[in-house]
């Protein structure tokens, strides 16, 4: 387990000494020794923000003690920092600090710190957490796939979700399959099992996953809140202590059960590819 909490601290460390330069998610995710893939969806679950999000409060944190205490010229520190022009350095600095870039010179002016993260993880007490780990053959799913952005995906994969209900394709949303695409994107699909001896729908494509082991975890109540809840205790808390496996593959996926009448007694599932090592 700590040598787990270790590689990940070594990443952000990394982002720390190179928030002056360019930062490329395969090679942070390289000194956690993850693909791109799952730290980014292990530091959403672990930080509460995405790795973007965490890099630009880093650097607006910097970048205004950089304007506060040197003469420095604003276009050469929003360049230092990432920004390619004054005037997106200038929105960005006022979003984060509430002023902007030239009133951060000014005397008694409040300003905003984001302090390095550093990893801890502590036991705290027992939290029940339903899973089994089953050996699947591989299959086919047919669906309807749109890329995300990994920064942007929790507010965009719902509305996804509402477009769907518009208009089925003869689907029933049994699945919800996160593909990694390289970087900081990835395809979600909305899909069924595929049967061969039907047409795909029009819009759809199919996409086939390999045979593997899967850690089969058990959502209960409403969602999405079961799912979150179960999705934030897979990464923060299951994967740290794991032992005997390691994560496979560069998908996972959400299995979507008939809704129950109350939807307290609603039944779902999150799964995660394994393999023995």
């Amino acid at each position: 387990m700590q040598g787990w909490i270790d590689g990940f601290q070594e990443s952000i460390e990394y982002i720390e000494r190179s928030l002056s330069d360019e930062l490329d998610i395969e090679n942070i995710a390289a000194k956690a020794a993850l693909s791109p893939f799952y730290y980014q969806r292990i530091f959403g679950a672990l930080c509460g923000m995405t790795v973007g999000e965490y890099i630009r409060a880093r650097r607006m944190t910097l970048a205004a003690q950089e304007l506060s205490r040197t003469d420095g010229k604003v276009i050469d520190i929003a360049v230092k920092y990432g920004y390619d022009s004054p005037d997106s350095f200038a929105k960005a600095f006022q979003r984060f600090h509430g002023i902007t870039p030239s009133q951060a010179r000014e005397p008694g002016m409040p300003l905003r710190s984001f302090a390095p993260l550093h990893i801890k993880i502590t036991m705290e007490g027992g939290n029940m957490l339903d899973y089994r780990i089953v050996e699947r053959a591989s299959f086919t799913i047919v669906g309807l796939r749109k890329k995300f952005n990994t920064d942007t995906s929790y507010q965009e994969i719902p509305k996804f979700w509402q477009e769907w209900m518009k208009d089925k394709k003869g689907l029933t949303g049994m699945f919800g399959f996160c593909v990694d695409s390289g970087g900081k994107e990835f395809d979600y699909w909305i899909a069924d099992v595929y049967a061969p001896w039907k047409d795909i729908p029009e819009g759809c494509g199919t996409f086939q996953v390999p045979a593997s082991l899967w850690a089969e975890f058990t959502c209960r109540g409403p969602l999405p809140d079961a799912l979150q809840k179960v999705n934030t205790q897979v990464w923060s808390e299951w994967l740290p202590s794991l032992k005997g496996y390691e994560l496979a593959g560069n998908y996972s996926a959400e299995i979507y059960m008939p809704p129950a009448e109350d939807p307290a007694d609603s039944v779902n599932y999150i799964c995660v590819p394994l393999k023995k090592v």
